[in-house]
């Protein structure tokens, strides 16, 4: 398989995003110039990106947009549904239980986990907190390979490791803090202080 750098299939998700709004104001076509726009990246990026993974455009027409959305789907494995745990039923834990935004873009939550008392057996939407001590042989049997991880800091590698013997292969993590993980895991850091920080260094 031919390796592609990370920061390519980084911005394949931005792409993927503008084409479908693209598709839901009726548009057919697009070019690398239009789509640049919409996405803030240069027209030649972006067919040098999707060049990686083979020719999807025509010289003087562009490209279908519903052909390069199913392509884009198939290239980032979304053109199915992975089933998600999400670890932590705080605020950001209990927002994402209850978001609806996921299914049509790849994702389904099947299973929420917290390690407090008072919350295990609460009722979440369509979802029943589950007690973490159960978490590996649960999310195991259930061959959940992607988790979300919304606990304290103090407890993010203890969980994350519990979820690698689980078997999960992805982790986005919302914990304010590094992860320690083999490199066969993939881990996605999601901190809002820190993009807001690296905005105000531009600010006075």
């Amino acid at each position: 398989m031919k390796e592609i750098p990370d920061i390519i299939v980084s911005r394949l998700p931005v792409y993927l995003r503008a084409l479908r709004h693209m598709l839901a104001q009726g548009k057919q076509t697009t070019s690398s110039q239009e789509l640049g726009e919409q996405v803030s990246v240069s027209a030649a990026q972006i067919r040098k990106d999707l060049s990686q993974f083979g020719e999807f455009g025509k010289q003087g027409t562009g490209y279908n947009i519903g052909f390069l959305v199913d392509k884009l789907r198939e290239i980032l494995h979304i053109d199915r549904v992975w089933d998600v745990a999400v670890i932590g039923m705080g605020d950001i834990g209990h927002a994402i239980a209850r978001y609806h935004g996921f299914a049509d873009r790849g994702f389904r939550v099947t299973r929420i986990f917290d390690n407090d008392p008072a919350k295990i057996g609460q009722q979440i939407g369509e979802f029943v907190i589950q007690d973490t001590a159960q978490l590996t042989e649960t999310i195991r049997q259930a061959g959940i390979k992607i988790a979300m991880l919304c606990v304290p800091a103090t407890q993010a590698q203890a969980v994350a490791d519990q979820l690698v013997k689980a078997g999960v292969q992805a982790i986005l993590n919302y914990a304010p803090i590094s992860l320690g993980m083999p490199e066969s895991v993939r881990v996605q850091n999601i901190d809002p202080s820190i993009g807001l920080q690296r905005m105000t260094y531009y600010m006075e």
